[in-house]
């Protein structure tokens, strides 16, 4: 079993403290070694045993909800069985190796969370506008308050709308269209759709 260094010694490192911390690394390590090496179920549920909690801790810390921070705490683990083989102790210590594949599942989770967030947004403008469908006099108003709005946007930003939601194409589609990376093409459509908003918001 890992040994967890004692709270009480996170302040002061002495010779003794700082060789517990050693051990443990190395335990760490040894652990990681064997799952690497032959899939060692007991050492993975050891280190999950000694991670889940700390990997727990940063999920809530990050998204302040406990389904999500147990997902990241389930990718990460799981992440660490299927990357064991590519760990390298020459180059730093494996306690740091699974903190950094903890961070980046992090990241790619808050990049999922902001995206769809964004076509959220996104669609629930639109659901407002169809320019194509017949409706009341209302709906045809409306959709040329739309129109006129969009008209208003800044030439970049007009054009997304205009390619995605007129012309119905993709954000990958327009992104390869204008040579642009498709980051470049949401950050467009999401500054677009913001601007959008405010202005009917202002107009209402």
């Amino acid at each position: 079993m890992i040994k967890l260094i004692p709270k009480s010694m996170g302040n002061v490192l002495n010779s003794h403290s700082i060789k517990l911390l050693d051990e443990e690394q190395q335990a760490i390590n040894d652990r990681l070694d064997r799952v690497a090496k032959s899939q060692d179920r007991v050492a993975f549920s050891e280190l999950f045993k000694f991670f889940a909690p700390k990997i727990r801790s940063h999920g809530l810390n990050k998204f302040r909800q406990e389904v999500m921070a147990m997902e990241l705490v389930q990718e990460t683990m799981m992440l660490v069985w299927r990357k064991a083989v590519q760990f390298d102790a020459s180059k730093g210590k494996a306690s740091t190796w699974i903190y950094t594949i903890m961070r980046n599942y992090s990241f790619d989770m808050l990049r999922k969370i902001q995206s769809n967030k964004e076509d959220l947004m996104s669609e629930d403008l639109w659901t407002t506008i169809d320019v194509e469908e017949e409706g009341d006099d209302q709906d045809h108003l409306q959709s040329r308050n739309i129109l006129s709005f969009i008209d208003e946007l800044p030439a970049l930003q007009k054009e997304v709308v205009q390619e995605i939601y007129i012309n119905d194409k993709t954000q990958q589609e327009l992104a390869d269209q204008l040579s642009v990376p498709l980051g470049t093409i949401k950050s467009r459509l999401r500054l677009a759709m913001a601007k959008l908003r405010q202005m009917m918001e202002e107009k209402s």
